[in-house]
């Protein structure tokens, strides 16, 4: 009697144990999940300010100097180059909106190999972008012109004149020491007159040494004049962009 009871008692014990250990676990799985949330924060943009842009008028004029050397004997249509600018442009109201030291690139349009006994060899080029110390980029649709800015006269299409001649495209002529060249006039495709300042010391015998078929070298260092064809419009310079 005495071990039926006492197995009777601890499996009683057992039991209890079980039920209460079986409770506890479903109240432990049913308490609610707490969710936490997160509150957005309105993020408020600033409006930029508007930037105020300045125009550089269609027929300005302006210095660049080569930075490298390009020749009718290698040169290839579309080949580009880029020249320094080395007087501030300013904009009709009288801003500085293309500083000295800007990048000026050049494109090649055509090219004129020099031949023996025969005529010189050309280059003709046109200038597609500037480019400001900051970084500012602006695509320009300029033309090669002569140093002196009361000697030519440019239109849209980058042909320019002096004032006894009209319609004349300017080129790199090929003549002078050393293969310098010289700017010149081309008519109809044809040998050019001599309009220009000299861009390569050849001093007083220009004329006579562009029929001796030197190819044209445009030296690094060189100085010549770029005119714009039309208008563009920049902001007034700073040294950084925001």
């Amino acid at each position: 009697m005495k071990r039926s009871f006492n197995f009777k008692f601890i499996a009683a014990i057992l039991a209890a144990f079980f039920v209460f250990g079986t409770v506890d676990g479903l109240a432990q799985k049913r308490k609610p999940v707490i969710r936490k949330t997160t509150v957005r924060k309105k993020t408020t943009v600033a409006a930029r300010p508007v930037v105020k842009l300045y125009t550089v008028a269609s027929g300005e004029r302006f210095r660049v100097r080569m930075n490298e050397t390009i020749s009718s004997k290698t040169a290839q249509v579309g080949d580009k180059f880029t020249a320094n600018v080395t007087e501030p442009v300013y904009s009709n109201t009288g801003i500085v909106v293309i500083p000295t030291g800007s990048t000026v690139t050049g494109r090649v349009d055509s090219v004129t190999k020099a031949k023996k006994g025969g005529d010189p060899g050309s280059i003709s080029a046109s200038f597609i972008e500037v480019k400001l110390p900051n970084g500012t980029r602006r695509a320009i649709n300029g033309s090669l012109t002569d140093l002196d800015t009361k000697k030519a006269k440019s239109d849209d299409e980058g042909t320019a004149s002096g004032d006894d001649r009209k319609n004349d495209k300017l080129i790199f002529i090929g003549g002078g020491a050393a293969g310098g060249a010289v700017l010149g006039a081309a008519i109809g495709g044809g040998k050019g007159a001599l309009i220009g300042g000299i861009l390569g010391g050849l001093g007083g015998l220009a004329g006579e040494r562009l029929t001796k078929g030197e190819d044209a070298e445009v030296k690094s260092g060189t100085e010549f004049g770029v005119q714009l064809n039309r208008s563009i419009s920049l902001p007034k310079f700073n040294e950084a962009v925001n």
